[in-house]
């Protein structure tokens, strides 16, 4: 049979992008905050899908929805990101992409407005993979992204957030942990018209870290990994089950090596292997042919997509969205 991916000479685009997984019923949003998460969620894709759509590159297409993301303060990534125990912020992500698998990768950053671009940075440098702290922050001195003071990050709402976790003298994921359960990272990940996959990812950790916790969003292969070969996936969830189970990377090897769709690896490594591991959460990722995936084990999932392939779009949040 015929692949209807191949069966036009118009090459297939896809985006996906995910906005945090965890317990997201819809009695917790009013009909307001609804709209809001819906709208920044479009906003992002459309902005990647735009770059896509006139021929652009796959990897400027996750950097440019991962910081429409990161710029928003309804998400734990750049503005709006969760209090360290300390009271401060720091800031992780991660940019890959497939065609030589490139990728750079940020962690504890204090003063970079957007850390998916000193990811990128970093993966355009070619000299590391992986920066940290101090020497992240001395990296960013040398290139061209914005910086900002300390304070810029916060919000009201995740300062009550912090107050509320310290009470409790533990480390609360997004949201404040009583209600309602949010793993807070954004993510992205597209295929451009050359065939080119690259997936991103940025978050802010977790409520009331200590010691310089880092997650799996940086991680390449646990969190962010993308491959021409297989697919493009970023994920989001408890980071600590995330790095145990390589989850980025596994999806990517079980099409490579069993010959899996992107469909059944996804849903392998989300319904199958995380709950073993008593992992939550969900991820997202683009194949080759256009083919976009979302599982995710939580009760929802912030997320959009729009591929070219089927010419199907959507935006969605809860589990039976």
């Amino acid at each position: 049979m015929t692949d209807p991916a191949s069966s036009t000479d118009v090459p297939p685009i896809a985006v996906a992008l995910h906005g945090g997984s965890g317990t997201i019923c819809r009695e917790m949003l009013s009909a307001e905050l609804e709209q809001s998460y819906r709208q920044a969620l479009a906003e992002a894709r459309d902005a990647a899908w735009s770059l896509l759509a006139a021929g652009g590159a796959a990897l400027d297409a996750v950097e440019a929805g991962a910081k429409v993301l990161e710029d928003c303060p309804l998400f734990n990534a750049g503005l709006g990101a969760v209090f360290t125990s300390d009271g401060g912020h720091e800031l992780d992500a991660a940019i890959m992409e497939g065609r030589e698998r490139k990728a750079g990768a940020v962690a504890g950053v204090k003063s970079v407005k957007n850390p998916i671009s000193l990811a990128r940075a970093v993966l355009a440098d070619e000299r590391y993979v992986f920066l940290a702290g101090p020497g992240a922050e001395a990296f960013a001195e040398s290139v061209a992204v914005e910086r900002v003071a300390a304070d810029w990050f916060g919000t009201p709402e995740r300062f009550a957030q912090l107050r509320a976790a310290q009470a409790n003298d533990g480390m609360v994921m997004d949201h404040d942990g009583k209600v309602s359960t949010k793993y807070g990272t954004i993510g992205v990940v597209a295929l451009d018209e050359h065939g080119d996959v690259a997936a991103a990812t940025s978050t802010g950790g977790l409520t009331n870290k200590k010691f310089g916790r880092i997650g799996d969003t940086p991680l390449i292969g646990a969190g962010t990994y993308a491959d021409n070969r297989t697919c493009a996936v970023s994920c989001t969830g408890y980071g600590e089950e995330f790095m145990r189970a390589v989850v980025a990377h596994d999806v990517a090897a079980r099409m490579e090596y069993l010959g899996e769709t992107l469909e059944r690896a996804t849903r392998h490594v989300v319904w199958q292997k995380l709950p073993k591991l008593r992992g939550s959460g969900g991820l997202i990722a683009v194949d080759r042919t256009g083919r976009v995936s979302l599982p995710f084990n939580t009760d929802g999932m912030y997320r959009a997509w729009r591929t070219s392939r089927d010419k199907t779009e959507g935006v969605a949040i809860f589990g039976d969205d």
